[in-house]
């Protein structure tokens, strides 16, 4: 309503922007530059990593055995994020171990030989599941919610991991499943969890996105084999903002500098316990924060797989030691708008 009828616009759909009387000259050349990258991307074809050798695994984040076979067929080189309670919303009771391990291997057949993660309900909040979530919490995305759930109900755990374990013996002898629960906050968590894991011959790790979790890195590590950051909570709870808000959503940024630097303080844990560390939030498929997170220390991203090839390609183009400069930059601006700004201009510069 602002704009009137018959004004040229810029919009620029990467940054959010939307620009008014924009120099046309600029306008086509970004046009140009964008097409060029564009071409990049199309051709790209993995696997990951920087300009200088720096190896960098990516993963698709999928929901269902269907998303599973799309993602075989882009450069995934496995799944990094299988949201395991998005197939149980619709359930009015909880499915049996074999229900469960039918659906589940749906999911592995796509990827028989790679590495698939797979993650234990995350129900509760606003992915309420009717036979495992509280009804009417007061704050539910403060709540009952994933492992938490387990924590009165530890054989509704205990069966989901039967299930995993059960599909995942249908699997070639060296594909590797990798079992994470979300919501872990303690060294406690962490440890039970990992143990139920282990009893069943399934690898251990846990969801980073309690800001306690990964504050206290040093301690749940070594109970683990791995850890996936999830930035979309890691982001709501550090900001004490609720991910779901419009109005709150310049907070829900995962370019926010205490986010970056909760994710660079949980590498520093994982690298001193020789334990890898993912990212499998939304801030995985951004090309360009996907730099800064490698120059934070994580090893994996795992995203949709349509943005992998945006990844791969934009990964390509910079050094490992150009991802950490742009990590140091995005963690000490003031804010998500200034760190976004001042990685582009880094970028900006090393194409030149």
């Amino acid at each position: 309503r602002d704009i009137e009828s018959s004004t040229v616009v810029f919009i620029d759909g990467a940054v959010g922007t939307v620009t008014t009387d924009a120099d046309e000259a600029e306008a086509h050349k970004a046009v140009a530059d964008y097409k060029v990258r564009a071409e990049k991307v199309a051709q790209w074809t993995g696997p990951a990593q920087t300009k200088d050798g720096h190896a960098i695994q990516v993963l698709a984040n999928v929901a269902d055995g269907n998303a599973a076979r799309l993602a075989a067929q882009s450069q995934a080189e496995g799944i990094g994020l299988y949201r395991t309670e998005l197939s149980f919303l619709s359930a009015s009771s909880e499915p049996s171990v074999d229900e469960q391990a039918k659906i589940y291997g749906k999911v592995f057949e796509a990827f028989p030989d790679s590495k698939v993660v797979v993650r234990t309900l995350d129900a509760g909040s606003d992915k309420p599941i009717s036979y495992a979530t509280l009804d009417d919490e007061e704050n539910p995305a403060l709540g009952v919610r994933g492992l938490r759930i387990a924590r009165d109900n530890e054989s509704l755990l205990t069966r989901q991991l039967d299930a995993i374990a059960q599909a995942a013996a249908q699997r070639n002898e060296k594909a590797q499943t990798w079992v994470m629960a979300p919501m872990v906050a303690t060294s406690t968590e962490a440890q039970w969890f990992a143990e139920l894991c282990r009893e069943r011959g399934l690898v251990p790790g846990a969801m980073v996105e309690v800001p306690a979790a990964a504050l206290m890195a040093d301690t749940i590590m070594p109970h683990l084999d791995f850890v996936s950051i999830g930035t979309n909570d890691l982001t709501q709870y550090t900001m004490a903002a609720d991910r779901l808000s419009p109005q709150l959503a310049y907070l829900t940024d995962p370019w926010q500098p205490a986010v970056l630097r909760l994710i660079q303080h949980t590498c520093i844990g994982g690298a001193d316990n020789n334990v890898p560390v993912g990212v499998c939030g939304e801030a995985a498929a951004d090309p360009i924060l996907a730099c800064v997170l490698v120059g934070l220390g994580v090893n994996s991203l795992s995203a949709a797989s349509t943005a992998i090839a945006g990844v791969g390609a934009q990964l390509a183009e910079v050094t490992l030691e150009q991802c950490q400069e742009m990590a140091e930059a995005a963690i000490m601006a003031p804010g998500a708008p200034e760190a976004r700004e001042a990685v582009r201009a880094l970028l900006d510069g090393y194409a030149f």
